[in-house]
């Protein structure tokens, strides 16, 4: 059974740090393409950055020099380092996973984990 799960969520207070992981299971872990979105109250759910099975990333501006995302195939997963954290993270962060592979397409999503920046 393919699964993602999250852990590392929690109360941070501004300027402070967390990481998050990502730890998958049931898929070939090392040939998918591994991200993190996040979605706050009232908000559309938005990339906020992505590493390819080669390495390559991508983040989005906002978050450009705070957070850094990371894998590690051997334990099939995916971390998100953030730093220098602001309210405006706060948000529900979702684990992704995806692929397209000989024209067939797969996509897992985590539960979620909660981060809550706040004094």
């Amino acid at each position: 059974q393919q699964q993602l799960v999250e852990s590392g969520g929690g109360l941070v207070q501004p300027g402070g740090s967390l990481t998050l992981s990502c730890e998958a299971s049931g898929i070939a872990f090392s040939t998918y393409t591994t991200g993190w979105y996040r979605q706050a109250p009232g908000k559309q759910r938005e990339l906020v950055a992505s590493i390819s099975s080669d390495g390559s990333t991508n983040r989005a501006g906002s978050m450009e020099g705070r957070f850094t995302i990371s894998r590690d195939n051997t334990k099939n997963t995916v971390y998100l380092q953030m730093n220098n954290l602001k309210p405006e993270d706060t948000a529900v962060y979702y684990c992704n996973a995806r692929r397209s592979l000989l024209g067939i397409n797969r996509e897992y999503w985590g539960q979620g984990t909660q981060v809550t920046v706040s004094s």
